[in-house]
């Protein structure tokens, strides 16, 4: 018996990491049995079917500062969002009513937007050709309500998700693909895609249980997955995880057993407009919100800056790959 082999016989089974076989990636059991497209599309469509009550995410909220503003299109529509002194979050118009300069490109002064043109100065009063939209800032991300995009019935608030209570590690990364949003909600209700698509993140995946096609109760309108995820050569944190959509642009994955119980992976699919080739493009701003009871998290969320690049940067490799199939399954459609 190898020292290895003696390790991994002996190995605590209430720790959070746990080893892994060595795999060979072609000899895993397919999958796409069970990746039914029927079954797929129709979690989907009943996906679109839920209101947003006319809600984008913007960006991360961190991204949002007093000192400048950011420039961002959702839906074609040209916005500028900033904060006030106060903090406050504001999101107005794009261009500045009076010739249409990019108020991206203004500064900002006394929690104002003053246009690098001719000086003209907008903030959350509304006058001729301006007029600030709804917002919402979670503390982790930030929306807008946009009701000429949406076209449905305004809401007071969006529908966010719940998070982990306490003290929590956030990470969000934005990339932007050819596709609409309904290509990558559609990649993220394939959790059998997962090992075989990302094996340097994921192994031993296995899809404990799907919704139905038809009469399928909202209680029931989930996929449950047993997964674990690859922290280092050998070793990975087994978790058992659900898949929600709360909204039509929104996929939640929730952990219910294991390390990290009520973390979530927030994926938000914002469409940008078109690109000068007529194309969809659609944004994916995914929010990691991490959560642990163990004592020493807490010390740990204390170090978010230095621990966030690295969260960020493995979201940033998932969706790379993502896109591909998002753009793919556009592409074919397109057809």
């Amino acid at each position: 018996m190898t020292l290895l082999s003696r390790l991994t016989a002996h190995w605590p089974s209430h720790w959070p990491l746990q080893p892994l076989p060595s795999q060979k990636w072609a000899a895993q059991k397919p999958t796409y049995a069970g990746a039914d497209p029927k079954l797929i599309s129709a979690a989907l469509e009943r996906a679109q079917a839920r209101p947003s009550g006319n809600w984008f995410v913007v960006a991360a909220s961190r991204e949002i500062r007093g000192d400048r503003p950011l420039g961002v299109r959702i839906g074609g529509v040209e916005l500028v969002a900033w904060r006030e002194e106060d903090g406050t979050v504001r999101v107005g118009p794009g261009a500045c009513p009076h010739l249409g300069a990019p108020m991206a490109l203004a500064a900002v002064d006394c929690g104002e937007l003053v246009c690098r043109w001719h000086g003209l100065r907008l903030g959350a009063r509304s006058g001729p050709g301006w007029a600030v939209h709804p917002v919402h800032d979670d503390g982790v991300l930030v929306w807008a309500r946009l009701d000429d995009v949406g076209g449905e019935e305004p809401t007071d608030a969006p529908v966010v998700p719940a998070r982990p209570a306490g003290a929590v590690l956030d990470a969000v990364t934005t990339l932007v693909g050819v596709c609409e949003p309904e290509d990558i909600v559609a990649n993220r209700l394939d959790p059998w895609h997962g090992a075989w698509f990302h094996p340097y993140s994921f192994q031993k995946l296995t899809v404990d249980s799907a919704p139905a096609v038809t009469d399928v109760d909202e209680s029931d309108d989930r996929f449950l997955v047993t997964v674990t995820f690859k922290v280092g050569p050998g070793l990975g944190v087994p978790v058992r995880a659900e898949f929600v959509c709360p909204e039509p642009r929104t996929v939640v994955m929730r952990i219910v057993e294991g390390e990290g119980v009520g973390s979530v992976v927030e994926t938000h699919a914002t469409p940008r407009g078109t690109d000068r080739d007529g194309r969809p493009r659609t944004a994916v701003i995914e929010a990691v919100v991490a959560g642990s009871d163990r004592p020493g998290f807490s010390v740990a969320s204390k170090l978010a800056p230095a621990i966030r690049p690295a969260m960020a940067a493995a979201a940033t490799r998932l969706w790379r790959d993502d896109l591909d199939y998002a753009e793919r399954r556009y592409a074919l459609r397109a057809r």
